[in-house]
């Protein structure tokens, strides 16, 4: 695959510099050196040029090869939007995101690579950016090649990708916008995470968009990344989601899975500098609930 960009005043002399601010890591710049090449106005160069304002610095970086262990599905996928370098879906309730022990053969990443392979890319390895649960729906951000994948884990460090989230959690009397501040940390005696001192920092700010008789819908956004967040910190707070049966929500209001949805998505493309703002509307089992 090819970038090309050109230097300007403000940026690093020395090439490895100057690839690392567009986003070439040290370890995608080792792997430049032995599988890709560099050229600097269109002549090859080596790692030690010296490049001046408005030359034009073109990367070629090798095709991702598709992982034989990584099985193929043909089952589909529901695109929301798809370049050269993003790929954004929304994933059902129920779908695994990543392969692993209980299934090896039909995840969202599994799909996505049949998904590529179907219309014809060269790079066959997709990059999972936003993870989800395998019983919260919503949006997933996928990076199509490594590059793309750099500059998004960038942007995550950066807080510069922003996520929203809605949920329905039992009972009602929420403040209308607050904040959930408690650490998190895997239970050593169980599947879940939990609240103790001891645990990674973490922070749920929520909105509150709709009280019921017995449930409210809220809408969440994530300042930390912690597993669970969301399900852990209403549990907490005695608000748990309706049909988290992990987090003790009550399983008796109409579903059976968390009522979790990821609503909203946006970045600025580090590619195309263009803002990119993605919405997904709830899924029908928990507009239903709402109804």
């Amino acid at each position: 695959m090819k970038f090309t960009w050109q230097k300007t005043a403000t940026e690093p002399k020395t090439l490895k510099k100057f690839l690392n601010g567009h986003g070439i890591s040290h370890r995608m710049y080792k792997t430049l050196k032995t599988d890709g090449h560099f050229n600097i106005n269109g002549q090859p160069a080596t790692s030690e040029v010296i490049i001046q304002t408005g030359d034009q610095v073109e990367v070629v970086l090798p095709d991702e090869k598709s992982d034989p262990q990584v099985v193929v599905s043909d089952q589909p996928i529901n695109v929301v939007f798809e370049d050269e370098n993003w790929l954004v879906v929304n994933k059902p309730a129920g779908l695994t995101v990543v392969p692993g022990p209980a299934n090896r053969e039909d995840t969202l990443v599994n799909r996505i690579k049949g998904h590529l392979i179907q219309e014809g890319a060269k790079n066959l390895v997709p990059h999972i950016i936003t993870r989800l649960d395998r019983f919260t729906s919503g949006l997933v951000l996928v990076a199509k090649h490594r590059l793309a994948n750099s500059l998004a884990n960038e942007m995550l460090a950066g807080k510069q990708l922003h996520k929203r989230y809605q949920a329905v959690v039992s009972g009602i009397g929420l403040p209308s916008h607050g904040h959930i501040e408690k650490a998190i940390a895997k239970d050593p005696d169980g599947f879940g995470q939990l609240i103790s001192q001891d645990g990674r920092p973490a922070d749920t700010e929520y909105w509150v968009l709709k009280e019921m008789i017995d449930r409210t819908l809220v809408e969440v956004v994530l300042h930390t990344g912690r597993t669970h967040q969301i399900r852990v910190h209403f549990a907490e707070i005695g608000h748990p989601l309706l049909g988290d049966q992990l987090y003790h929500g009550p399983m008796n209001r109409g579903i059976d899975r968390q009522a979790l949805h990821a609503t909203m998505l946006d970045f600025a493309d580090p590619f195309s500098r263009k803002s990119m703002r993605f919405k997904s509307p709830l899924a029908k089992d928990i507009t239903q609930l709402i109804d």
